[in-house]
């Protein structure tokens, strides 16, 4: 999903769950950013105290993304679930959406609400979550299952337009954006790229009105896949989850059954528009339609990387109230219990 679906949605959601404005801010910033938080570099403040970045996702220019393991740091924990599904290694690392491993993950983070950064876990977990009904059929590590047969994409229901930019889009995006080929000129680096993650169907799968399908390299049909209706689904467990979280979080009076919500976060979904265009429509549902109880505006999504390299002339104690700090503390967190907790637990020993 993209920023549209992970801060927007999410901060829609989140409200229509009965959480405060505050409490849907800093979970949707935290669900956002875990696409955004790139740093490469910690730093060492004036009392010798010192912060070490906790990256959860790389630039598309980054060469880190072909390192395995770094995509098993980076790629499996925070982007590609892995459902568990099939006999071989590879194949149990593939996504699953709403798998039991991504259900058992959601189900331990909602447990941790004395932790100080619960609210930035929450958020991560939304991303992690959500992105197991986008990016099901792939993994988060270059792999043969990964790959697909450019020319089979089939649409439904698509606007001749919309089609006609997202097909340009596919076709433009290993030139403009493939690091892999434009930094390093080899066979196997560009048949690495092209194995990882969803990269073979750039970004069909995050796109929340499409209807499409296309074919494996090795000859599988992906079927019909309804974003609509995928992300909706989510939508709807994501809203059950947050229901539940403690008074200290929650204005009950914006809280909304699903049953009245439904429709109103379906026909937000079904727009079809380029990226800027589904973010002015959730802003505009939020304030001028009926999508919440009370007609609001949608905080603007800041990341948390501003002003974080001034905090080099503070103190220890001072920089950690920086909301990158908890953030950090929550993606740390996160990568452990994925890696070392849960997934063994499975049988799956992926770092």
């Amino acid at each position: 999903m993209q920023i549209d679906m992970h801060y927007y949605g999410t901060f829609c959601v989140a409200r229509a769950a009965g959480l405060n404005r505050e409490s849907a801010r800093i979970i949707a910033t935290a669900a956002q950013f875990v696409d955004d938080n790139a740093q490469q570099n910690g730093i060492d403040l004036a009392d010798a105290s010192a912060c070490r970045v906790e990256a959860t996702a790389h630039h598309t220019a980054d060469v880190s993304n072909i390192d395995p393991d770094d995509q098993r740091q980076v790629w499996v924990p925070f982007h590609f679930l892995p459902g568990n599904e099939g006999s071989s290694f590879t194949e149990r690392l593939v996504c699953r959406k709403d798998s039991e491993i991504a259900q058992q993950m959601c189900q331990n983070h909602l447990e941790q609400a004395a932790k100080s950064y619960f609210l930035e876990l929450l958020g991560i977990m939304a991303h992690v979550y959500a992105d197991t009904f986008a990016h099901y059929g792939f993994s988060g590590v270059s792999s043969r299952h990964n790959k697909v047969v450019n020319d089979s994409f089939e649409f439904r229901d698509l606007d001749e337009k919309m089609e006609a930019y997202i097909v340009g889009k596919k076709d433009s995006f290993f030139a403009r954006f493939n690091p892999i080929v434009r930094n390093i000129k080899s066979h196997l680096a560009e048949e690495l790229s092209g194995a990882l993650g969803h990269g073979g169907v750039v970004t069909f799968p995050d796109r929340p009105y499409l209807k499409w399908r296309f074919e494996y390299d090795s000859g599988r049909d992906s079927g019909w896949r309804d974003n609509p209706t995928t992300f909706l689904e989510y939508c709807h467990k994501l809203h059950s989850m947050l229901s539940a979280l403690p008074e200290e979080y929650t204005e009950l009076e914006q809280k909304q059954d699903w049953t009245v919500l439904k429709s109103k976060v379906a026909k937000v979904l079904a727009f079809q528009g380029a990226g800027d265009a589904r973010i002015d429509n959730w802003k505009h549902e939020a304030q001028c339609g009926e999508l919440l109880n009370i007609a609001e505006d949608i905080p603007e999504y800041r990341d948390w990387n501003d002003g974080f390299e001034a905090l080099s002339h503070s103190s220890g104690s001072e920089a950690m109230k920086h909301p990158i700090y908890r953030y950090y503390q929550a993606a740390s967190y996160h990568r452990w219990y994925v890696l070392r907790e849960l997934l063994p637990q499975h049988g799956l020993m992926v770092s």
